[in-house]
């Protein structure tokens, strides 16, 4: 778990240039980034179809030769069907959703089986447990936006809610945020607890990526 330890912004790729993509990611890396985030969605769990195992694997020597961490978040049905792909795609951590499959608990177990650090999604109408999936999970991912688009707005009572998270939320357990994420609204999700912010829009929507990216990361420093 050392590599999420800290404080960490994830740009996502759902937002980058994909004519551009090595491009981008080096810029970003370049300024500092050693987590990136990639959204992959099926069609079913969330409208939008984005990509499979091979973006995964398109990046895995570019990120990790420059010593970062690659962060997949699997916005699919039956996640536990795609485990094995994923991590032999290079992902370093994968995270899947308790809305997605009946089978949460086998689902992690197999994240972690593959040496991969296991992350528990909740969308905005989830709620937490403290004591559900208790010692399954190594990162909780709050959503801050429904699941499905880039470029949403940050729901208005999200901090309060992280904080409530944060405060239930076992010892050594990074609290990752994603959706609406910029310099702002990272600030308040900092302050109520989180420490790892996922920026898509935001950041490669930018005229300077690697600008945007810093922007974020002095705004939760």
């Amino acid at each position: 778990m050392s590599a999420l330890d800290g404080i960490h912004v994830a740009p996502s790729i759902l937002s980058a240039d994909f004519a551009r993509l090595g491009s981008q990611v080096e810029e970003v890396m370049a300024a500092g980034a050693k987590v990136i985030h990639v959204d992959v969605m099926d069609g079913h769990f969330v409208p939008p179809i984005t990509f499979g195992p091979l973006a995964v694997e398109a990046l895995d020597q570019q990120v990790h030769d420059a010593g970062g961490f690659l962060d997949v978040h699997l916005m699919i049905e039956r996640p536990e069907r795609w485990v094995d792909e994923f991590a032999a795609a290079g992902a370093d951590s994968i995270t899947i959703h308790r809305e997605a499959t009946a089978h949460v608990n086998y689902a992690l177990d197999a994240i972690r089986e593959k040496g991969c650090v296991a992350g528990l999604a909740l969308n905005p109408g989830t709620p937490f447990a403290s004591n559900a999936l208790k010692g399954f999970y190594d990162l909780l991912l709050c959503m801050t936006v429904n699941p499905g688009w880039g470029g949403q707005p940050y729901i208005a009572g999200s901090d309060e809610r992280i904080a409530g998270i944060r405060k239930n939320l076992p010892d050594g357990v990074p609290l990752e945020v994603d959706g609406g994420i910029d310099a702002t609204t990272a600030k308040g999700a900092a302050q109520a607890g989180a420490s790892v912010f996922v920026a898509g829009s935001s950041i490669f929507g930018a005229p300077d990526p690697g600008a945007a990216y810093s922007a974020i990361v002095e705004a939760v420093g």
